[in-house]
């Protein structure tokens, strides 16, 4: 049985019209062809669909039958058609995004996502918080499509691209001495002294590494009293006043009483965000869209 669309297509329009020259203006072709095309598709079948004579066509009972699987085949074909074109598109499918607690947090990470729901509803996003070093074998197998990730190194197979350069501040408890220093001048000098909350090497965060570097390059190690897993458990604990630390700026939009965010002078007191994916791994059609949004 080799039956084809077109012979459904064919069949249809002669059950609708009732009529073999009506069905073939119809469908722009002619009569004898189009009579030789239901015959061939009544013998694929191994049934009889019309009943014709000199005067009259009509549908037998196996005829009816088929009528109603033909329109329901060709219904379907359409949709599976009209699913795979949205997908093409980006408006349909899955997108999974790796990001780092402070990626909510971003302006241009938080903008981009809303647009992108509003442009395209029916794709589902999955978001996976973790952190930049654990984003990394996901990205290589290919269960996430994209990573917002501090700067770190990569393996070759990943590709970056700037999202936006971030300052780094010093995070305080309210009314810390350090908040009376001139706006504008506090140095990383000034936090040599200070107890710091910090994040524990074993999280693996990027931030972990790039800011004890800056430290060191400052001549400071700092006096690490409590190591914690989140950002936000960070600013917790120094709003209990167990410590200062160091955090990118955009943690600053939350708002914990007991804490205050200071900018730190320093020019090199600054943080890169990536966008991160496989350069082999095709992107999808929402992938892309989502990257036309985020990237300037």
């Amino acid at each position: 049985m080799n039956i084809e669309l077109r012979h459904l297509r064919y069949f249809i329009a002669v059950a609708e019209e009732l009529h073999f020259g009506r069905a073939a203006e119809r469908l722009r072709i002619s009569q004898p062809p189009l009579s030789q095309q239901i015959q061939a598709l009544e013998e694929m079948v191994g049934a009889r669909l019309l009943a014709r004579n000199n005067r009259n066509v009509s549908l037998t009972q196996a005829g009816e039958m088929f009528l109603k699987e033909a329109y329901q085949v060709l219904d379907q074909v359409g949709r599976a058609a009209e699913k795979a074109a949205r997908l093409e598109r980006g408006e349909v499918g899955e997108l999974t995004i790796g990001f780092t607690s402070s990626a909510p947090f971003i302006s241009v990470v938080s903008r981009s996502l809303r647009a992108f729901r509003q442009q395209h509803p029916q794709v589902h996003i999955k978001m996976r918080e973790v952190n930049t070093k654990q984003q990394i074998e996901p990205l290589l197998n290919g269960s996430l499509d994209l990573g917002v990730m501090r700067n770190t190194r990569l393996p070759d197979a990943l590709k970056h691209q700037l999202l936006l350069c971030e300052p780094l501040v010093a995070v305080v408890p309210e009314g810390h001495p350090l908040t009376h220093v001139a706006p504008g001048t506090l140095r990383f000098q000034h936090l040599a002294e200070e107890p710091f909350v910090f994040f524990s090497r074993e999280v693996g965060t990027a931030l972990h590494d790039e800011i004890l570097s800056l430290l060191a390059k400052a001549g400071i190690t700092p006096y690490i009293t409590q190591e914690v897993g989140e950002a936000m458990t960070i600013i917790g604990l120094v709003s209990s006043g167990l410590g200062i630390s160091i955090l990118p700026a955009s943690f600053a939009r939350v708002k914990i009483d007991g804490v205050q965010y200071l900018p730190l002078a320093e020019p090199e007191a600054m943080t890169e965000v990536w966008l991160v994916h496989h350069r082999q791994r095709p992107l999808t059609a929402a992938a892309k869209s989502l990257m036309a949004l985020l990237l300037p």
